[in-house]
């Protein structure tokens, strides 16, 4: 036998697995983009990576980078699923539902080859990412919002986009200057190199809104705390009514004693209790405060259950409320009950009833904007709000189920974008926190901790403007998807290899 060394032939697998490596990597580079952290500027840099991984790739090996990518950014991105549910149900449905999520960025990956016929291909390529977004929150189900790249943008330059377009342009924005990025440099000689900065420029020359057009209000959030139990809060909830009547009346007695300013609008969280609307016990909080409040409360009506918020006034008590209309699938309305009992503890539970109406009521002398907790992740909610006359936006939300993870950040953060992209002041009140108080600018004036009892008390500013994202970002969602489906079919008339 010889002694040399044969070396081993070349295998085409190691190509594939770097690939896949960079995919993961530019997913968990996105993820980092989120609160609690303020590294905006690695949602540019993982976009520029996954244009690495998916260059020259052809539809079902772009279709497996992309999955890998967006399984990446999900498992880490929803760890406080597994949280929530993990000790009952192990990991099942974390998995699942970040698998899920990477169907959709691994659909459009699959697109992305097409497009990279056509000139201009990192724009195109970019609107397809939107468009997975944009399909992700309507299906299935009712769809899952979160995780859109513009929610990881609240502490970077390119949030003051959504004043002009909402969510979409923000994602829009960071991913086409990522993917811009890395084609330009893989032609270092091409005079139009400097293009991909433009979005970022856009960005820049928007100015927020801040300020007060129809004068201020001052409010107060009530975070009356919860036991840190995750699926126990099933068995607390007449502990999450004693917390929040107990810290209402140390409110009460604070405003009396001129140790905080007296409010004009007292807010508390979602479902801090349960009521039929008459209810002698909140009659009296309310009237000790004398302030209106909005109660987020769990409703009886007619045999079913209402996720609401009441206007509670001080001296006639219940009045008008606004219903939640964008129930959570698998919590709050159950499909597939078949088989929801593998991945919900709530697969027995009758479904809430969803409400229709628009989230507006007036109160304190203002047009008050509403939406629950889940509701801030859809763009059409706050929105239609804003549409209606809403001076300023109220987000009461129950984030105790999550424990300690980063969901509660998470949701601050699309709170945070809302406000911008209608110009409105917005009010968090979480069950356990976090509860913030956010600027139009999208700036947080004051915050609480989590797991603590708390109150907030701030004047925030009402606004009637109306911004282009309000007017016409549901119009600019359907142009992107259009424009991206265009490019799509374009580059499909082309054979492999061709380019405009």
């Amino acid at each position: 036998m010889s002694d040399v060394a044969i070396a081993p032939r070349p295998t085409s697998l190691a190509p594939v697995l770097r690939r896949c490596a960079t995919a993961a990597l530019a997913g968990a580079l996105l993820h980092a983009a989120f609160p609690p952290r303020t590294l905006w500027w690695t949602a540019v840099l993982a976009f520029a990576l996954l244009w690495w991984a998916l260059r020259g790739a052809r539809v079902r090996r772009a279709a497996l980078l992309g999955f890998v990518f967006g399984f990446a950014f999900f498992l880490l991105h929803l760890l406080w699923i597994d949280d929530f549910l993990g000790r009952d149900f192990g990991p099942a449905p974390w998995l699942v539902l970040s698998a899920v999520m990477a169907l959709f960025t691994a659909g459009a990956c699959a697109l992305m080859p097409l497009v990279a016929r056509l000139p201009a291909a990192p724009v195109w390529a970019a609107l397809l990412f939107v468009l997975q977004e944009s399909a992700r929150g309507r299906v299935p189900f009712n769809g899952f919002p979160w995780g859109r790249v513009a929610f990881g943008q609240v502490e970077g330059p390119y949030l003051r986009l959504a004043a002009i377009g909402g969510a979409p342009l923000v994602s829009f924005a960071v991913v086409v200057t990522g993917f811009g990025v890395a084609a330009r440099a893989a032609r270092p000689r091409d005079a139009r190199r400097a293009w991909p900065v433009l979005p970022l420029v856009a960005a820049l020359a928007v100015a927020p809104a801040a300020d007060a057009q129809d004068g201020v209000r001052t409010v107060a959030v009530v975070q009356g705390n919860a036991p840190d139990v995750g699926l126990g809060l099933l068995d607390q909830r007449d502990t999450l009514r004693r917390n929040h009547l107990r810290v209402t009346a140390d409110l009460a007695n604070a405003i009396r004693a001129a140790e905080v300013p007296a409010p004009d609008l007292v807010v508390w969280p979602e479902s801090a209790t349960g009521t039929s609307g008459h209810d002698p016990v909140l009659d009296r909080a309310v009237a000790d405060l004398g302030v209106p409040t909005l109660v987020g409360a769990l409703r009886h009506v007619d045999g079913q259950q209402e996720n609401t918020v009441i206007a509670w006034d001080p001296r006639t008590g219940a009045g008008r409320s606004y219903v939640k209309q964008e129930l959570v699938p698998f919590a709050e309305h159950i499909p597939l009950r078949w088989l929801a009992g593998l991945v919900t503890p709530f697969a027995d539970t009758p479904d809430l009833r969803a409400g229709t109406e628009p989230g507006v009521l007036d109160v304190a002398g203002t047009r008050v904007g509403v939406g629950i907790c889940y509701e801030v992740a859809y763009d059409g909610v706050l929105r239609d709000s804003a549409a209606l006359g809403a001076r300023l936006f109220v987000v009461p939300t129950n984030n105790a189920w999550y424990g300690r993870g980063e969901m509660t950040y998470q949701q601050l953060a699309m709170a945070r974008l809302r406000a911008v992209e209608h110009g409105r002041a917005v009010v968090v009140a979480a069950i356990s926190g976090v509860s913030a108080v956010v600027r139009p600018d999208g700036g947080v004036v004051r915050s609480t901790g989590m797991f603590t009892e708390d109150t907030l008390v701030a004047t925030v500013p009402l606004r009637s403007d109306t911004t282009p994202a309000t007017r016409w970002g549901a119009l600019l969602e359907a142009l992107f998807a259009l424009a991206a489906l265009g490019a799509c079919g374009a580059g499909a008339r082309l054979r492999p290899g061709d380019r405009r």
